[in-house]
């Protein structure tokens, strides 16, 4: 089955007391790599998430991006250290009798103080709410899915169209294979008549010939190219993930494609490989978003 590495879903969930919301982006991948940004109290939850998303994907990179929000949140505590208050006050009252200062003690000469008088804030942390991030998390991942499955059939639809212009190219070249020894067989004849006067050695045309078709012969090369066609034809239609297969396939493929073109002194051969390497091009454009 044809699954694009490339996707977008967003999950949601709340409670009384917050709203969590995920945000899963896809893209292309050798392997499967997940990346979470999210608020520090929900680290400790972190592999839980990766193992959720992994039952969706199996390869591409995830940039995941959680948000929360509520008033549960963050929980705000007035600190009061009344013992230090205490030893500053005695302390300022101290200074001035020693000093004769005239100034008095007012409130904002505590307050400003923060190791008097200071707001703690507690992120909060708390079983429900990983319950939301989870929850959250597959909904996501679910929608997710459904987008790289929908740009699959797309990929699919594609793939299997290219594939049969490239069959329809390689069937061209192994009907006009067999014409080219010929096509040298006449060159040679012809060659060696002009220089005999007309009189020509048939032994020695066979020879050349025979030597000529067996540095030329590309029966093998179409064979090879004929069966991976097939093969991609088949993994297309295989339930798991295949993009590795068939960037494989695409590479034996130019392989084969370039040991033809390099082995048939064929003008009309080395248009129709430059063709058939057109087609790979596009193949492999199109295998490197698949899973």
């Amino acid at each position: 089955m044809v699954i694009s590495m490339t996707g977008f879903g967003r999950g949601r969930a709340e409670s009384d007391l917050y709203v969590v919301t995920v945000e899963i982006k896809t893209v292309n991948h050798r392997f499967s790599e997940i990346n979470i940004r999210m608020p520090r109290q929900l680290l400790k939850i972190e592999d839980k998430m990766k193992k959720k998303i992994n039952q969706y994907i199996r390869r591409g990179r995830a940039e995941v991006y959680v948000s929360l929000e509520g008033d549960g949140v963050i929980t705000r505590k007035l600190h009061v250290d009344w013992h230090l208050i205490d030893e500053y006050v005695q302390f300022l009252k101290q200074a001035q009798r020693m000093f004769a200062l005239e100034d008095k003690i007012t409130l904002d000469h505590l307050l400003s103080r923060p190791d008097l008088v200071h707001i703690e804030e507690n992120e909060a942390e708390n079983e429900g709410l990983e319950e939301l991030v989870l929850l959250a998390t597959e909904e996501a991942a679910r929608q997710l899915i459904q987008m790289r499955l929908a740009e699959g059939v797309i990929l699919n639809n594609d793939l299997q169209l290219i594939t049969k212009k490239l069959e329809k190219a390689v069937a061209e070249l192994q009907t006009h294979a067999p014409k080219v020894v010929q096509l040298y067989k006449d060159r040679v004849s012809k060659r060696l008549q002009e220089y005999v006067n007309g009189q020509v050695d048939e032994g020695r045309i066979l020879t050349e010939v025979a030597i000529f078709a067996e540095k030329a012969d590309i029966n093998e090369e179409i064979t090879r190219l004929t069966s991976h066609i097939q093969q991609f034809t088949q993994t297309l239609n295989m339930d798991e993930p295949i993009g590795r297969k068939l960037d494989f396939l695409v590479q034996e493929m130019n392989r084969e494609a370039n040991t033809i073109g390099s082995k048939a002194n064929d003008a009309a051969i080395a248009k129709k490989v430059v063709e058939i390497k057109s087609y790979l091009e596009k193949l492999k454009e199109q295998v490197q978003n698949i899973e």
